[in-house]
C-alpha cells in the first residue's frame, strides 16, 4: 500500500521592498507618536526673546513634562513638574490658535502682576530678571522723561491679578514683544510645552526667514549652512 506524501511547507518571506515599506511606516508612527505626545520642533521667527533666544534658532520642546499626572512614579520618571515663573513654554496663541508663540512664564495664578518703568512687581515685591533685554534701559525716576514715554510701550502695567487657569507671560526682550501686556492673560491649557534646547541655529534676519516659495526655500536652505551658528548647538534654554 503506497502512502501519499506530505507536502512540504514552504515559510513565507517577505519581499525586501515589503520589509522597506513596513520599517518606514512604523518609523513614520513613532515620529508622529513622538511629536504629538513627547517632543516637537519649534523655530524662532523673531527677536523677542532676544538675547536668550535668536532669530534661526530650532528648538526642542517638552510636551510631556506639564502632561496631566498619573502619579509620583510616573513624575518622577517623566521628571513632570508644574509651570513655575521663569519656565519659557511654546504655546497657541491665543488670538489665532494656528499659529505657536514662545515666552517666558511670569505671573501665575492668583498673582498680582504690576509694571513701573519696566520694573516687574509680583504681589508688590520686585523680582529679579537677569534674562531680560532693553533696546532702550529703563528711565531713572530723576530722568524728566521718567512716568511720560511709557504710553502704548509696556513700560507700565496694571496693577492686575492673574485669574485661576491662566498666565501671565512676556518676551525676554522686552520693548519688542507682543505678549500679556497686550492680549492679555494666557489659558493654561493652551501651553504645548517647555523649550529645552537649540539643537541648530543659524543667522538670519527676520525677512529672511519669512521668505517663501520653493526657491526661496532650497537658496536659503543651502546658504544657512555656512551661517550656523555652532556655539549654540545644545544651548539649554533657561
Amino acid at each position: 500500500m503506497s502512502i501519499a506524501s506530505t507536502p512540504e511547507t514552504v515559510p513565507f518571506k517577505k519581499s525586501v521592498g515589503r520589509e522597506y515599506l513596513e520599517s518606514i511606516v512604523v518609523a513614520v508612527i513613532l515620529a508622529l507618536f513622538i511629536r504629538t505626545f513627547v517632543v516637537q520642533a519649534f523655530k524662532i521667527p523673531t527677536g523677542s526673546m532676544e538675547n536668550n533666544l535668536l532669530i534661526g534658532d530650532h528648538l526642542l520642546v517638552n510636551k510631556v513634562v506639564y502632561s496631566p499626572s498619573l502619579g509620583g512614579f510616573e513624575d518622577a520618571l517623566m521628571a513632570k513638574k508644574p509651570i513655575q515663573r521663569g519656565h519659557v513654554i511654546v504655546f497657541k496663541y491665543p488670538e489665532d490658535p494656528t499659529r505657536d508663540f514662545i515666552k517666558r512664564v511670569v505671573g501665575l495664578p492668583g498673582e498680582t502682576v504690576e509694571i513701573r518703568a519696566k520694573q516687574v512687581y509680583i504681589d508688590g515685591k520686585p523680582i529679579d530678571e537677569p534674562y531680560v533685554h532693553f533696546l532702550e534701559p529703563p528711565l531713572r525716576p530723576d530722568d524728566p522723561e521718567y512716568g511720560i514715554r511709557s504710553d502704548g510701550r509696556g513700560e507700565d502695567y496694571g496693577p492686575r491679578t492673574v485669574p485661576d487657569g491662566q498666565l501671565f507671560v512676556m518676551g525676554d526682550n522686552r520693548d519688542n514683544s507682543k505678549d500679556s501686556r497686550y492680549w492679555g492673560f494666557l489659558p493654561e491649557d493652551q501651553v504645548k510645552g517647555r523649550a529645552l534646547m537649540v539643537y541648530w541655529s543659524y543667522e538670519a534676519s527676520r525677512d529672511e526667514y519669512h521668505r517663501t516659495g520653493y526657491v526661496e526655500w532650497i537658496k536659503d536652505t543651502v546658504s544657512a549652512f555656512g551661517k550656523t551658528r555652532w556655539r549654540r548647538f545644545f544651548h539649554l534654554i533657561r
